[in-house]
């Protein structure tokens, strides 16, 4: 079956509402699918949670309307007419006015490999297709309700031997020089921070940045904390082989 194929793409066509608009409802969402079935049942569904839904077909021309204006979340298919989904991921990645966008990834592609690609490449969380409608709505609810709680006035800056992070300006520099993040790598260094000296289990950082009720696989946070070594370095990231990870401030604490 490939991803032209429309019939059977959404278990369920609509959701209960489970979010009050008066809430979220000034949150901005951009969808990129190419497929107008499920591009209207997805946009009727949102809309009726109040949010605010742009449409849109090709991948560069979501990129050009991304940049342009700002949005909360990115719903984004891997298959599009012009680029692939993942070189839309990459390209928001690499500047500053979108790099911080939430991205959830919609895909008929199933296989391990193609979910942790889309992680490497910067996206958020991945849902595959025949997908529940249900699902879809809890997980964009609980992407945007995160980020509707930020509170920069909570310990808003970290630093240690060589690592700066600096919350409110979503900043890391690792010995001075600016490492980029995508918001779920962000997000999931500081809860480490956060908790630094103890041991978080990948079930508790799932139920903290993936905290609808959904199935999500425990190797999702392996990936991001792979991701996040490669790009910071593997000193401060210690792994407790079947727990789960530690951050740690000195080296010699492992």
């Amino acid at each position: 079956m490939t991803e032209r194929t429309r019939s059977s793409r959404i278990r369920d066509k609509e959701s209960p509402r489970t979010t009050s608009p008066d809430a979220l409802g000034s949150r901005r969402i951009a969808l990129v699918e190419d497929d107008a079935d499920i591009a209207y049942t997805i946009r009727l569904n949102l809309r009726k949670h109040g949010w605010q839904v742009d449409h849109f077909v090709s991948g560069l021309r979501a990129i050009e309307a991304i940049e342009q204006k700002p949005y909360d979340l990115v719903i984004l298919d891997l298959n599009l007419p012009d680029i692939d989904g993942l070189a839309v991921a990459r390209e928001l990645r690499q500047h500053d006015e979108t790099r911080k966008i939430t991205i959830l990834m919609l895909t008929a592609r199933v296989e391990e490999r193609d979910k942790l690609l889309g992680f490497d490449v910067g996206a958020d969380d991945y849902l595959t297709k025949p997908f529940s409608m249900k699902e879809l709505v809890a997980r964009v609810s609980a992407h945007l309700r995160r980020a509707a709680s930020f509170d920069a006035s909570e310990d808003d800056t970290y630093e240690t031997e060589g690592l700066r992070i600096d919350r409110p300006r979503f900043e890391v520099t690792v010995g001075g020089r600016l490492v980029r993040l995508t918001k779920k790598e962000f997000d999931l260094l500081w809860y480490l921070v956060k908790n630094r000296g103890r041991v978080v289990t990948r079930d508790a950082i799932l139920a903290r940045l993936w905290d609808y009720d959904a199935d999500v696989e425990t190797r999702t946070v392996d990936v991001h904390i792979r991701s996040l070594r490669r790009k910071l370095g593997d000193r401060w990231i210690d792994t407790i082989v079947g727990v789960g990870y530690r951050f740690l401030e000195r080296p010699e604490e492992k």
